[in-house]
């Protein structure tokens, strides 16, 4: 791969990274403030809504992280080494980690939400569960071909 494409897809994961916190930092206690100004019998959910969204925030920015890691393996033409692995293996976890996170999400919503239509937050929780499901699958098929090839360098450097 090209030095400039992996210095584009690095400041795309930073500039994503950015938004995230900048999300996270801001946005988030604004919105939260402001539905628990306008719903004052919800307002008791602001806190555990903005703890399981700083929750989601850590394997997030860990994942992130981590592909920022895996571009600057790739551009140094390192990509079939144990530090690849690493990389992807946390980008797995981290995936796992945010749709059990969004599971823990939308039940608790179903417990604490009677009166009202949870119809959006199940639907938006079975999106998410699915993309992190179709991240961590990809991973998980990069980390077997990734220690395949390394298997495969490793016996062919051994051979003359």
């Amino acid at each position: 791969m090209s030095r400039g494409s992996t210095l584009f897809l690095k400041g795309v994961v930073v500039l994503v990274g950015i938004a995230a916190l900048a999300g996270c930092a801001v946005a988030l206690p604004i919105m939260a403030s402001k539905d628990a100004a306008a719903h004052p019998e919800t307002a008791y959910m602001r806190y555990p809504f903005l703890a399981g969204s700083y929750a989601l925030a850590v394997p997030f920015f860990i994942a992130m992280i981590q592909a920022f890691n895996l571009l600057s393996c790739i551009e140094r033409n390192r990509a079939f080494t144990d530090k690849a692995v690493r990389a992807l293996k946390l980008i797995r976890y981290s995936a796992i980690t945010i749709c059990a996170i969004i599971v823990l999400g939308v039940l608790s919503i179903m417990l604490f939400i009677h009166d009202e239509d949870i119809t959006p937050f199940i639907t938006l929780g079975i999106v998410g569960m699915f993309a992190t499901s179709i991240i961590a699958t990809f991973a998980a098929l990069l980390i077997k071909v990734l220690q395949h090839v390394i298997a495969f360098k490793i016996e062919n450097d051994l051979t003359i």
